[in-house]
């Protein structure tokens, strides 16, 4: 993979740019505002990122994070993404992003929708149980004792697969939880949520403590069977 496409630079999307820059993988980043608002951020990155509009980034990505608001999941430029591997970052919450009626009676989950707009590409959930700040510093190379988990889920095998190469070269081991349909396991309110990567509160005093891996990994194991 040469290239990382991000719709949506907020938290998680800005988390995402660094992390792929300090693993040497090219960035184009874009949000609803204008890539002139991202210039900050790009000139914080380097030669290795340029700002876009969502088009743009969705075109230039190998693979493409989509992390935006539920509510504009419809904004989403669906030709660009025609073939891809789109990683989806996001959450249901109704405060946020008004009533969803098949969400909030759970015969859909927020990723399943995702992939029904964008039917010809290959959506794969991940990096949603996991607050920004944790995700910016849990990171450990491959193969070290003390590198943690991400749970992934997904309908295309080799989506998964390529997801999870990232997921490595970002600095996280991945746990399969299953299909688009089975991503309820790791939404908001459950126990794969978030809480797994700051089990060892308070994470404040010493992030780094935090990443216990084994006991991350079969946290996660077993809130998502």
């Amino acid at each position: 993979m040469t290239t990382l496409g991000l719709i949506g630079s907020g938290k998680i999307g800005g988390t995402l740019a660094r992390l792929a820059v300090a693993a040497g993988i090219d960035v184009v980043l874009s949000n609803s505002r204008g890539p002139e608002t991202l210039q900050d951020l790009v000139a914080e990155l380097g030669e290795r990122a340029r700002a876009g509009t969502p088009e743009e980034a969705a075109t230039a990505g190998d693979i493409v994070v989509v992390t935006v608001p539920l509510r504009a999941y419809q904004q989403i430029p669906a030709d660009p993404l025609i073939g891809k591997v789109v990683i989806d970052t996001n959450n249901y919450y109704p405060d946020r992003d008004g009533e969803f009626p098949d969400l909030a009676a759970g015969t859909i989950t927020s990723s399943e929708l995702l992939q029904r707009h964008l039917p010809r590409s290959r959506v794969v959930k991940a990096f949603n149980t996991i607050y920004f700040e944790h995700l910016a510093v849990l990171g450990r190379p491959h193969g070290a004792d003390d590198r943690t988990a991400l749970p992934i889920a997904g309908v295309d095998t080799e989506a998964k697969v390529a997801a999870a190469q990232l997921i490595d070269a970002l600095g996280y081991d991945t746990v399969d939880v299953g299909t688009l349909a089975e991503s309820w396991r790791i939404q908001p309110d459950t126990p794969a949520y978030a809480t797994p990567y700051a089990a060892r509160e308070p994470f404040w005093e010493s992030p780094a403590a935090n990443a216990d891996a084994a006991a991350i990994r079969k946290l996660v194991e077993a809130a998502t069977r």
